[in-house]
């Protein structure tokens, strides 16, 4: 990794918070789902043994229990090559925290999930945060789902990570491997 690369992408990491929070009253409707007005940043744990791929999860609060689905990404499923990969790459990101998340709503899919943009507090410095939608995107472990990305707080955010992925060759930019919407849509 080059000097420029580290720069940039510690900056999108460091800003993408940032970013979060001064778009979280800015979004545009979207007719890919049923918008959900935003309370505030509500703050979950992940349910242990949730995290099936590298795009879903669940989290509790008390006796509440949501199942996200991660806005304007879409990662290999468990069948395809990085699908575990890309899903133990998530566990790690979540492991750095003390298992919870901060969650923004976004919206609800058409399956009833709630999709978000996630971000995860770090143990080691409880002022920073992981925005997982794009930390996912700038590993190679998913994609930029623009097709699903109206209503994400930060679709730039996810558009520069997808560039640095690119850019660096890696995961899911590394060859050409196929997109998790189309191996969907050969497998019914």
């Amino acid at each position: 990794m080059n000097f420029k690369t580290f720069i940039n992408g510690a900056a999108l990491l460091i800003g993408l918070g940032l970013i979060g929070y001064s778009q979280f009253n800015k979004r545009s409707p979207s007719t890919n789902s049923t918008t959900v007005e935003p309370k505030k940043l509500d703050v979950w744990s992940v349910k242990p043994g949730s995290i099936y791929d590298g795009d879903t999860l669940r989290v509790v609060k008390g006796n509440q229990e949501l199942k996200i689905r991660f806005c304007g990404i879409d990662a290999p499923e468990l069948k395809q090559t990085l699908g575990v990969e890309a899903r133990d790459y998530l566990r790690s990101l979540i492991d750095k925290s003390n298992g919870t998340v901060h969650l923004i709503r976004v919206g609800i899919d058409r399956y009833g999930r709630t999709i978000a943009e996630l971000f995860v507090p770090l143990k080691s410095n409880s002022e920073q945060e992981i925005h997982l939608n794009s930390a996912m995107i700038e590993a190679g472990m998913a994609w930029h789902y623009e097709r699903y990305s109206d209503n994400c707080l930060d679709k730039e955010g996810l558009a520069i990570a997808e560039n640095l992925a690119r850019d660096n060759k890696v995961g899911v930019h590394s060859r050409r491997y196929q997109k998790p919407w189309n191996w969907r849509k050969f497998q019914k």
